[in-house]
């Protein structure tokens, strides 16, 4: 082998720790879900979502049972998907809970706007998805929220990757 060659490690047992560090290898998109209606406005900093279907159009979410936006989001049944650029992630640290300045979960720190829909959407995001929730599931630790997309926007900007 000379330096170049990548060094693997293979791991016998998957434990958690295993699995989340081999996870952190992959860049994923970040957004911000949210949620409002008659169970209140929700904001989370999401990386686990996807795009599911185009025809019907679907995305999904996944996000840990123990958040408090679940119960809520479950019940106003209408969620969206606002992809980041790259100029919002101190955003990304606000609705993760990890704010500096110590605004954790606070919709004032952004501009938003209410899609036809009524989901709130992140001014300047690179994306948003104005979903109505057409099922969940539960698997493992989180939630699995099923959107049928009845509403998007773009822009054109570098996505917020999270990676390792």
């Amino acid at each position: 082998m000379d330096a170049h060659t990548p060094t693997y490690r293979d791991v016998d047992v998957v434990t958690t720790r295993s699995f989340v560090d081999a996870m952190a290898s992959s860049a994923m998109g970040v957004s911000i879900v949210t949620t409002q209606g008659v169970a209140g406005q929700f904001g989370l900093t999401v990386s686990a979502w996807s795009s599911v279907s185009a025809e019907p159009p679907l995305v999904l979410a996944c996000i840990n049972r123990k958040s408090p936006i679940v119960a809520p989001l479950t019940v106003n049944g209408r969620f969206a998907i606002n992809v980041l650029t790259e100029a919002q992630a101190g955003l990304a640290r606000v609705f993760a809970g990890r704010s500096a300045d110590g605004r954790n979960y606070d919709f004032a720190a952004a501009g938003w706007h209410t899609s036809p829909e009524g989901d709130l959407m992140l001014d300047q995001s690179s994306a948003a998805f104005s979903c109505v929730l057409d099922s969940w599931h539960d698997a493992g630790t989180h939630r699995i929220f099923i959107g049928r997309v009845e509403h998007v926007s773009t822009m054109r900007a570098e996505p917020l990757l999270y990676h390792n």
